[in-house]
């Protein structure tokens, strides 16, 4: 190597060396950090970690987040390297709180997942939204040099209590943006439609283990499963109560360690004693509530169509605001992210195998992000922000696009067939029947990678080719289209089926095939792959056969009698392209990412013994079909 060159390199990782501790320690050079407690109307304190400019020299907004996760590091001079929402709105200066909330890390009480809304409080009930309300309430007025106005974010739990801030809202709050918000526990994360995320398995313990004392160090512990192979593990366990070992175990006094007595998981216990949508999970849910959003606080909700925990609650979450909001200055943004993507200060935008382009989440936090909090907290805050109402992003033609409404004023419903020969077709064709055997022993993988996950992300763009390819999946395409076909909205699977049992799930996915003849390629791509014939999974979902006409009420079939089944898929904002096609798979196993059914009525799958599960032989019948919004030019 030259000299010249040498320096010139050497130059080059100083550079990098020197703006990278910079960065870490922007935070540390520019804010005052101060920890207090918050006393609630209950009398419980709540931790809470305040983030404060140095210039003094003129007001601030304050950007709260509420948090299960933990608001550390705790201590003095301790320090976050990075808060706020991004690093804009970091770096232009924002009063930037944390808290963890009731019965979490340092605050007091006791923590119940999506803890219920009470909307007729008493004096001295609490609930999140007092919380909230409780703590902006004593940061305007003890916290220096703020401007008396407040916004709420926070990505997957955060984003749920971001959304929880807006009910019932403290009048120093005039924008929220929840952010891939949870927004009921039956239909986000840990149930789809009713069937059980089994893969979701290692992170019960982190929502249901108890505590009851403030502490700085992790009192939960996760079940080691002591296997690469989770498809083979699930099988090997069998039954669901045959987990139940995973979540008994002693309690711990957090401050001294010793044991006090053994108690079991209460998430896991909730989860297992109510299989079916009744008044607990009811009673908190969150989007019921969203009448009570008052149209002085601003939302953004934001959310990723890959986003495989909650994909429900943000689509949700808006559309409620929307419909029940009188002028309510209310916005969407949806990328091609998967769980929380947005927030990553990276160029290169891919989900699993499958890219999307450069600087769109950069794109996002600059021009779309810290636009609506400046807007809102330091602007006029009036309707005139400069944003669209919706903001989102075509994962087919990988372009942003605007739209006054979401979906799209110029959408039509359109009805596509499950047709014999593997067709879909625009009319129905025939009513006859086709058969797979459903074989409890060999369930259908939602993977075909071997290995063990916290919680799967990576699925949502997987190439299908290895499920289309099993005789228990159904498959059903268009011919190579001769023009681009926009699919922007929900997506409603009219299914017409059978079963030689009386209980039965059924998933259906919509695939965007690819050309065989295509060049395309990127790095990021599995070894085993190619984007010839790639078949991307553009949108999925599993219906409990159960749960059919209630989720309050479930009931059997009735063996061999053909049955209607309808699955409501969330939106999608996707152009099948001209070349492309599109394909339906239906299957009735997704392996381990939901649980087994019996394929044999059982009052409470999470109670099954082994003798109840049964291989079943399943029919869909031909006049099924798939209902698309579709956009027209």
């Amino acid at each position: 190597m030259k000299k010249n060159s040498f320096l010139t390199l050497f130059s080059i990782l100083l550079l990098i060396s020197c703006n990278t501790k910079t960065e870490d320690t922007y935070v540390a050079d520019h804010y005052n950090k101060q920890e207090v407690t918050i006393a609630m109307r209950d009398g419980i304190k709540l931790h809470t970690t305040i983030y404060s400019p140095k210039d003094t020299s003129k007001t601030y907004p304050i950007l709260l987040q509420r948090t299960p996760y933990s608001a550390s590091p705790y201590g003095a001079g301790k320090m976050k390297t990075k808060i706020s929402p991004n690093v804009h709105l970091m770096k232009e200066g924002n009063i930037v709180v944390y808290q963890d909330v009731r019965g979490r890390w340092m605050s007091e009480g006791v923590y119940d997942n999506m803890r219920a809304y009470l909307p007729n409080k008493k004096e001295n009930e609490s609930d999140e939204a007092s919380d909230t309300y409780d703590t902006i309430d004593w940061l305007v007025k003890n916290i220096e040099n703020n401007n008396g106005n407040v916004g709420t974010w926070g990505i997957s739990y955060p984003g749920h209590y971001a959304t929880v801030s807006t009910i019932d809202a403290h009048p120093a709050l005039k924008a929220a943006s929840p952010q891939a918000c949870i927004g009921d526990f039956f239909f986000d994360d840990f149930h789809h439609n009713g069937a059980f995320l089994l893969s979701y398995f290692k992170a019960i313990s982190l929502f249901g283990t108890y505590k009851d004392t403030p502490t700085d160090k992790a009192w939960y512990s996760f079940p080691k499963m002591n296997s690469n192979d989770q498809y083979q593990f699930f099988l090997d366990k069998g039954p669901l109560k045959n987990l139940n070992e995973y979540f008994q175990y002693e309690k711990l006094d957090v401050q001294t360690a010793s044991t006090k007595a053994a108690i079991d998981d209460f998430f896991w216990k909730e989860i297992t004693e109510h299989p079916n949508y009744d008044s607990v999970w009811q009673s908190k849910g969150i989007i019921q509530h969203l009448d009570k959003v008052p149209a002085s606080v601003a939302t953004m909700i934001v959310g990723g169509w890959f986003d495989a925990e909650d994909l429900y609650g943000p689509l949700e979450t808006y559309k409620a605001i929307e419909k029940n909001g009188v002028g309510n200055y209310n916005t969407l943004v949806f990328g091609p992210w998967d769980h929380g993507k947005w927030a990553k200060d990276v160029v290169k935008n891919t989900v699993g195998n499958y890219y999307f382009g450069d600087s769109i989440s950069l794109k996002f936090q600059k021009e779309i992000e810290t636009n609506f909090f400046n807007h809102f907290l330091k602007g006029k805050g009036d309707q005139k922000s400069g944003l669209p109402e919706a903001y989102v992003f075509d994962s087919g033609k990988k372009e942003w696009k605007s739209y006054d409404t979401w979906p799209p004023n110029n959408v039509v419903k359109e009805d596509w067939f499950l047709s014999e020969n593997q067709t879909l077709t625009s009319a129905k064709e025939t009513t006859n029947g086709i058969q797979f055997i459903s074989d409890i022993k060999n369930p259908v993988p939602y993977s075909e990678d071997i290995k063990t996950v916290f919680t799967p992300r990576k699925y949502m763009t997987d190439d299908q080719r290895f499920a289309g390819r099993r005789p228990d999946v159904l498959v059903f395409e268009t011919a190579i289209l001769t023009e681009d076909l926009t699919l922007a909205g929900d997506i409603l699977a009219k299914l017409k089926v059978a079963t030689t049992g009386t209980a039965a799930d059924w998933i259906v996915k919509v695939i965007d095939v690819h050309p065989t003849d295509t060049e395309e390629n990127n790095k990021d791509l599995q070894n085993h792959l190619k984007m010839s014939n790639y078949h991307l999974m553009v949108r999925s979902e599993v219906l409990r056969g159960r749960f059919r006409n209630s989720f309050e009420n479930p009931e059997p079939f009735v063996a061999n009698k053909k049955t209607d089944v309808n699955i409501q898929l969330q939106d999608v904002f996707h152009t099948f392209k001209k070349g492309h096609k599109l394909q339906v798979q239906v299957q009735s196993t997704w392996f381990p990412l939901i649980d087994l059914n019996p394929q044999t009525y059982v009052d409470n799958i999470f109670k099954a013994s082994e003798d109840d599960f049964k291989t079943q032989t399943h029919t869909v019948f031909t006049d099924s079909s798939i209902e698309f919004s579709v956009l027209k030019n």
